[in-house]
């Protein structure tokens, strides 16, 4: 009779296994990290230079003036949905920022969501929409990501950002968009001057 030999694992064996998976996890998991803040770094900036185009050719077909600056009430030729910023404390400038932005608006600013043919059919909401969204784009470094807007008139080019949760911050006065938190990147960096 032969003895039949047991094969397996010993324990020690196992424990140099899952002691190798823990070395290997501690390398790779910081490297995740990393890149999803990197992520979300690539995401902010992204966004912000979509707005900040968007700002500038607004203001350029608008006699120099920065979305959020006038109403956007007041289209009474508008075939759709009128804008309903009345651009006249910051939750309303708020309001007419967004509808200039993803809204038609004449020269002036009114804003409507469809560019309202005249009986000639040149549009009477001729510019615009200048972001593809009916929405602001969220800011990627909010939690949960916002997309919400305080619009500020200041005059201020060194305005910075705060902890309100409020994702973006916009100056009508002198076009200025930031991220609208108080925080740093990798590099020690504020977001808010990105």
């Amino acid at each position: 009779m032969s003895k039949l030999k047991q094969q397996g694992f010993t324990l020690v064996e196992l424990l140099i296994v899952v002691i190798i998976l823990a070395i290997l996890a501690a390398i790779v998991v910081p490297q995740f990290a990393a890149s999803t803040k990197d992520a979300s770094d690539a995401a902010l900036r992204s966004n912000l230079a979509a707005v900040r185009s968007a700002v500038d050719l607004y203001r350029q077909q608008h006699n120099g003036d920065y979305p959020g600056a006038k109403t956007a009430v007041g289209g009474g030729a508008c075939a759709g949905t009128a804008g309903a910023g009345t651009a006249v404390d910051a939750a309303s400038r708020a309001a007419a920022f967004q509808e200039q932005l993803t809204l038609y608006t004449d020269r002036t600013g009114k804003s409507c969501s469809s560019p309202s043919p005249d009986g000639s059919g040149n549009p009477q909401f001729p510019y615009g929409p200048y972001l593809r969204s009916q929405d602001l784009p969220v800011n990627p470094l909010t939690d949960p990501g916002s997309a919400a807007l305080s619009a500020v008139n200041v005059g201020d080019l060194n305005m910075t950002g705060d902890v309100s949760g409020v994702g973006w911050k916009f100056d009508v006065l002198t076009g200025r968009f930031i991220a609208n938190t108080d925080t740093t990147d990798a590099n020690g960096v504020r977001y808010d001057t990105y």
